[in-house]
């Protein structure tokens, strides 16, 4: 005999389950994996700091990050599925999918570019007064030797003429110009800042320049195409965050300021204001993912020595611009940085 009191408490049990197993998949954080331990002086703190400045939550998707060394560890995490999205190099990306990985896609790039800058000495005070100079690089066909060259070729110079010093990191590239050592080298915006006495030394070539004269994308954000299948919204809403977040730090730095003094105690105020103003024309406003600057990016990959043996690949087997372009559709483009 049909009993509908039960049938009323199935249904009713039914319901709640079902409720209770979609309240528990929606309350599954959203692993973005990074490279840092703690927000860093450059663009890609933006990520942290959407985190701190409740950005993410504001869309509705609670992220949670997930802190490892370095690109091979953050790929090996993705992989592994201890993440939905991570933040590696481009150049890692590419290598991947050029050698048969096929899941895995770029789809925003927080911080796009290197804030590489090149400084000297105040006698040098134009690119053509490095002939005949030493320039500090990290080893011959590193990563600021391939940039710089290719920033200063744009300018005119002969680098035959430039006296390349293999010299080693960044932090010693800097002390070495300090001391007289080599008479100019690329470091990052925030190596410079650092330099206590800059006494006798300038930029020789700006960040925004040198980003201009070599548009290369550093680093993405990929997703598994798991992630993209189950919780494609929640991408949305995380590249939806990290482009609001950029465009308010673009638009008031001092936002910026505010935001990364507590994790950055040891930097004086107007240090962080003066990096804040260095990267006024660096954030990602529009998602960072430019076709013609990533198509770029992968030219000049392919021009180096890591890549010659690889078979090139064509964009979309690595990037979704999809996601990116949705979300601008909905908040509009800001022409003032950054093309779309």
């Amino acid at each position: 005999m049909h009993n509908p009191t039960k049938a009323l408490f199935r249904t009713a049990a039914a319901a709640l389950l079902l409720a209770g197993m979609s309240l528990a998949a929606h309350a599954d954080p959203f692993r973005l994996i990074v490279t840092h331990l703690e927000p860093p002086l450059v663009p890609n703190s933006v990520m942290d700091l959407a985190v701190e400045l409740g950005y993410f939550k504001r869309e509705g998707v609670d992220v949670e990050l997930v802190r490892v060394q370095q690109t091979p560890s953050a790929i090996a995490a993705i992989q592994s599925g201890e993440g939905e999205m991570a933040n590696i190099g481009l150049d890692a990306l590419i290598q991947l999918v050029a050698t048969g990985t096929t899941d895995l896609k770029a789809v925003v790039s927080p911080n796009k570019s290197l804030p590489y800058l090149i400084a000297a000495k105040d006698s040098i005070t134009s690119t053509a007064d490095l002939a005949g100079k030493s320039f500090g690089i990290g080893r011959p066909g590193s990563l600021d030797h391939s940039l710089s060259s290719r920033v200063l070729t744009a300018d005119g110079v002969d680098l035959a003429k430039v006296d390349f010093v293999a010299i080693g990191q960044p932090d010693i590239r800097i002390q070495a110009l300090a001391a007289g050592q080599i008479d100019a080298t690329t470091v990052s915006i925030g190596v410079w800042q650092s330099l206590p006495d800059k006494t006798g030394l300038h930029i020789l070539v700006s960040q925004d320049d040198y980003y201009a004269a070599a548009p290369v994308i550093n680093k993405v954000n990929i997703v598994s195409q798991r992630a993209l299948e189950e919780r494609h919204d929640d991408v949305v809403k995380v590249i939806t965050a990290l482009v609001k977040i950029s465009r308010d730090f673009a638009k008031d730095p001092s936002k910026w300021v505010d935001a990364i003094a507590p994790f950055q105690p040891n930097v004086s105020r107007a240090d962080l204001e003066t990096l804040a103003a260095s990267f006024a024309k660096s954030w990602s406003v529009n998602g960072g993912m430019s076709a013609k600057e990533l198509q770029y990016s992968t030219d000049w990959l392919y021009q180096t020595e890591d890549f010659k043996d690889l078979k090139p690949v064509e964009i979309s087997s690595w990037a979704d611009l999809t996601l990116v372009g949705d979300v601008l559709k909905t908040l509009g483009t800001d022409a003032s940085m950054d093309a779309p």
